[in-house]
């Protein structure tokens, strides 16, 4: 059966409200989980016959654990401030992608049962229950959210829209309704190490022909080390850095900017992987056992420091959860950052001059920069606090003579998302990631237009996958997007071999 016709919506000068256009987005969800990638993370291999008794238990218990939740259920007023706010919305109009309406798939099932007014007045308050129809609602609109927060930037009581996401997301894996996309990457980190499930040889093999093909380009041994004992960083890179375009030619920055600066460094074939897809479903314990595997690696290779690549939520779960789900880090050399982001190595080497670069390199490209949710309005960086992402637009400055931002009302904390986040990067959801992506192709045409932009730099696996497929849905080159490290990589003033 052929795939349905994808059709992008058409560019504006800026996101407006759209038309509405309610139901447009109902036929939009991915595939359930299988039994058995199910059963293989502890959930029901499939809809269990007591789900609405279990689902209303698995409310209880998440609300007990988080009182965050409970105020989030509490205090939203129906103002109005996030429905513009949300890419999903302004690219398809269908109503219940408005955050506050997606909320209130939880809400009013969390109003009739946990709430005195829902038990006794129901409908004078908007509770309702469970019902197969709203558990329907429920698979569906919680993955059209890629937990992004960005409205939460604009929410003037800060209700987080992703924990209510995440929240129904367990709720129904504990049903044994699981997305198949997430739950799959799961269990392939478990089982081999890497969201690709790329066995150890494998990688290995991969990384023997990197090495060969920049020696072809550069006439130097460029190592890529995996598995080396004693070296002074473990690198975890999302595992697309190992094959797929654009992502591996940031791997091949990093190895470039280690070799410039003399510092012994390795990959881990046990934690190839940085990413960690227990962040979109919610699940701390998935979240734990995933992030466990770099803290082993780390101590049976012998590291001094823990450097994540260009991922965004890697980044975060790192920057925010690290410390609690597999710290403390008391073993490391206390003089770096646990954790630290490859952007962190990079500038403080480009601080202290001890790489440096042609720039002219990279004058076929006027680069412009996208900022990435999770890291944009989920973490800091090199000190910096969130929603003041500046140190990959230093880097990006360092190696380019010609750089433009997007417009300011669309950059740091205030950017879109690339509509591809939270779990959602699959082809059965390709029809919401392409009009998911609207406002982001919007602001990229006005930099376009502007300054003649080719290349959008990222540092995250999931923006530059989402962009190379929804470009050309908006007429733009899906060559131009790539990773900071990327332009690092092709600027940077190697040395001589012995």
């Amino acid at each position: 059966m052929a795939a349905p016709e994808v059709h992008a919506p058409a560019l504006k000068e800026y996101p407006v409200i759209p038309i509405l256009a309610a139901g447009s987005m109902a036929a939009s969800k991915p595939y359930v989980a299988s039994e058995k990638i199910n059963e293989a993370l502890g959930f029901p291999g499939k809809l269990v016959d007591d789900w609405h008794g279990r689902a209303i238990a698995k409310m209880g218990e998440l609300l007990g654990e988080s009182r965050a939740l409970r105020v989030y259920l509490d205090s939203c007023v129906h103002c109005g401030a996030c429905t513009d706010k949300c890419h999903y919305f302004l690219g398809t109009g269908d109503p219940k992608n408005m955050p506050v309406a997606r909320q209130d798939l939880v809400r009013k099932v969390y109003r009739r049962h946990f709430t005195l007014a829902g038990k006794l007045f129901p409908k004078l308050v908007g509770a309702e229950d469970l019902t197969q129809d709203v558990l329907e609602d429920w698979y569906k609109y919680f993955n059209q959210c890629s937990e992004c927060r960005r409205c939460s930037v604009y929410c003037p009581y800060g209700i987080d829209t992703a924990e209510i996401t995440m929240a129904a997301k367990e709720i129904m894996d504990t049903i044994g309704m699981g997305q198949k996309y997430t739950n799959e990457i799961i269990g392939k980190v478990h089982k081999i190490g890497n969201n690709l499930g790329l066995p150890g040889p494998a990688l290995k093999n991969t990384l023997e022909t990197m090495e060969e093909e920049v020696k072809e380009e550069t006439g130097l041994d460029v190592r890529f080390p995996v598995d080396e004992p004693g070296a002074e960083v473990l690198v975890v890179v999302p595992s697309a850095d190992f094959f797929a375009e654009p992502h591996v030619y940031s791997l091949i920055g990093y190895a470039k900017v280690f070799h410039a600066a003399g510092i012994r460094w390795t990959l881990s074939s046990h934690a190839s992987e940085a990413g960690n897809f227990g962040l979109f479903i919610g699940n701390y314990e998935q979240m734990r056992k995933i992030a466990l595997r770099v803290r082993e690696a780390a101590q049976e290779l012998g590291v001094r420091r823990i450097v994540v690549g260009e991922c965004g939520h890697a980044w975060r779960v790192a920057y925010s959860f690290w410390n609690t789900l597999i710290g403390p880090f008391d073993w490391l050399d206390a003089r770096h950052p646990v954790p630290q982001h490859i952007c962190e190595l990079t500038w403080d080497l480009i601080q202290r001059g001890a790489i440096s670069f042609e720039r002219e390199k990279n004058d076929h490209r006027i680069v412009t920069f996208h900022d990435s949710c999770n890291v944009a309005r989920g973490s800091g960086m090199g000190g910096i606090p969130r929603g003041q992402f500046i140190l990959p637009r230093g880097i990006i400055r360092a190696a380019c003579n010609h750089f433009h931002d997007m417009a300011p009302e669309t950059i740091h904390e205030h950017t879109f998302c690339c509509g591809g986040g939270g779990g959602l990067l699959s082809d059965e959801l390709l029809e919401l990631r392409v009009k998911g992506a609207l406002p982001r192709m919007e602001a990229l045409k006005q930099v376009v237009d502007a300054h003649g932009v080719n290349f959008m730099a990222t540092i995250c696996a999931i923006c530059k996958a989402q962009f190379s497929k929804v470009l050309p849905y908006y007429k733009f080159d899906m060559e131009m997007i790539g990773g900071v490290h990327q332009l690092v990589g092709d600027a940077i003033r190697l040395g001589r071999n012995d």
